[in-house]
């Protein structure tokens, strides 16, 4: 499903675990079915609007007018699969003079292209003796999550809520102008289901900060080959897999296409100071253009 990524250390390789652990893995694949089950259900009134015909044909021209401002960026949870893809999508379209990367651990990289990435190692529980992070920036992109069956219950309501609408907190003191936070298709703080509640939840509550833009991004269940084994995501992948492709499209985004959607969002001019994007509208800007060089 659509979520966060960055988590805290997790469990290990279920395809290698005992019986237990195998156990474990199936209840948790079938709770993933389940959830992607509901997330068909669920509908969004995005206030989002794909790229019309005009602003494909001018997104090169808006990307390098974007570049010409100089502007610098950070991201949180760029160990994870969104934040990783976002990062390298960053660096290849060279849109940002400066990119910083706020998170628990310093990442490493073998490749040139990432030499000049700064990085800036936090803790989330203290996160106000780290404020100086934060100080600086443009644009701000949150693709920090965990899950409930890593952390547990109150530990992603923890990472989730607390860490995200903290860290919103200190880059908005910081300066920051254009706030993008990654949720999910269906989310709604009156809902039942937890993850969608928290989701609904810090939604509404960054909103209140009163960032000069604040773009939010719902896509549904999010297609990626993960570094790391979960057998519940790749039951889900499998399943929307078979589905007709009008079905999986509207219920259902690869990462790269996601982040591409926020970029593209993100060069183009806006008059919203909230911006509600759903998986359509995902779907649309992110295969806008596929020019992603000067």
């Amino acid at each position: 499903m659509g979520r966060g990524d960055g988590e805290p250390p997790g469990t290990g390789d279920a395809g290698t675990a005992g019986p237990a652990a195998l156990s474990a893995a199936v209840a948790a694949a079938a709770a993933a079915l389940v959830a992607a089950l509901l997330l068909l259900r669920c509908e969004d009134a995005g206030s989002g609007a794909g790229a019309s015909m005009a602003e494909t044909e001018a997104l090169p021209k808006l990307r390098e007018d974007f570049r010409m401002q100089n502007k610098s960026v950070f991201i949180l949870g760029a160990s994870g699969e969104t934040g990783r893809v976002l990062l390298k999508e960053i660096l290849e379209q060279s849109l940002f003079s400066k990119v910083t990367l706020i998170g628990r651990r310093k990442l490493t990289f073998d490749e040139d292209a990432y030499k000049n990435v700064n990085q800036e190692v936090v803790d989330f529980e203290k996160l106000d003796d780290y404020a100086s992070a934060f100080q600086g920036h443009d644009v701000g992109f949150c693709c920090l999550g965990t899950t409930r069956k890593k952390a547990g219950a109150e530990g992603f309501v923890r990472v989730d809520r607390d860490y995200v609408l903290k860290s919103a907190e200190l880059a908005k003191a910081g300066g920051c102008k254009h706030f993008n936070l990654l949720s999910s298709k269906g989310a709604d703080k009156s809902s039942n289901f937890l993850y969608l509640q928290v989701k609904g939840e810090v939604e509404a509550r960054v909103e209140e900060l009163q960032f000069d833009r604040y773009s939010v991004f719902r896509p549904g269940v999010l297609l990626c080959d993960r570094q790391e084994s979960r057998p519940g995501e790749w039951l889900v992948r499998k399943f929307f897999g078979s589905l007709p492709e009008s079905w999986a499209s509207g219920h259902s985004v690869p990462v790269t296409t996601v982040v591409r959607a926020m970029l593209n969002n993100a060069v183009r001019p806006s008059g919203e100071k909230k911006e509600l994007l759903d998986n359509k509208v995902i779907h649309d800007l992110g295969k806008a253009d596929s020019s992603l060089t000067p």
